[in-house]
């Protein structure tokens, strides 16, 4: 499975585009389900998230007693453009605010991605049986690594590949509505309000995907 995912993911960059025909498009307001599965197998988190594209906030909970079996049980509520974020524990009304410093998630395509290639899921020919995907790749200077993002027409994330040197992990997005269904939950809790920042240790760096390493 990692080979293949490997190989599909080295086509997406070398294949033949018109790049400058094309600028990233930025996902709207959505709400949604989203997994998150290494690529040794393992699923990662399983859970709900709400974005608001505008605010450039992500709510997003995993359950690790899910189905799926998922490893992680997280809550965690992101403020990119204010460069923090809540690790919240609602049974115990408990939060810890940390410095965000890596803006990169798996549900907006970043402003310096490159157009590698359109793809149809399924089938073209049939009517109804097919899904065409715009392939958005890029690096990731940070964690040494690389990503590739499918998204549809309407900018609506399927599923993203990060490949870094010391893991790899697929991000995909299921049931997506295009509306924020509860505003709430972009709300700080106010059990987290004047929760004071926790000190970053040396060489430590957070961000949405580290959660998962």
């Amino acid at each position: 499975m990692y080979a293949a995912l490997t190989l599909f993911f080295f086509m997406c960059l070398t294949a033949s585009t018109h790049a400058d025909h094309h600028q990233p498009c930025h996902a709207p307001n959505m709400t949604g389900f989203m997994s998150v599965m290494s690529m040794k197998g393992e699923m990662k988190a399983y859970g709900a998230f709400t974005y608001d594209s505008m605010g450039k906030k992500l709510r997003f909970r995993s359950n690790e007693s899910s189905a799926t079996n998922a490893s992680h049980s997280m809550d965690l509520l992101m403020f990119f453009e204010e460069g923090i974020f809540f690790e919240i524990e609602s049974k115990n009304q408990s939060c810890v605010k940390k410095t965000l410093h890596c803006s990169m998630h798996p549900l907006d395509i970043p402003d310096d991605a490159t157009f590698s290639t359109k793809e149809h899921s399924g089938s073209a020919a049939i009517e109804g049986e097919g899904l065409q995907l715009d392939v958005w790749t890029g690096s990731m200077p940070d964690k040494k690594g690389h990503y590739s993002m499918s998204v549809t027409k309407g900018c609506l994330p399927v599923f993203t590949f990060y490949f870094t040197e010391s893991t790899s992990f697929l991000f995909r997005t299921m049931e997506i509505e295009n509306e924020i269904k509860d505003p709430d939950l972009l709300a700080v809790p106010s059990f987290c309000v004047g929760q004071p920042m926790e000190d970053t240790p040396e060489g430590t760096v957070n961000g949405f995907l580290n959660e998962f390493v």
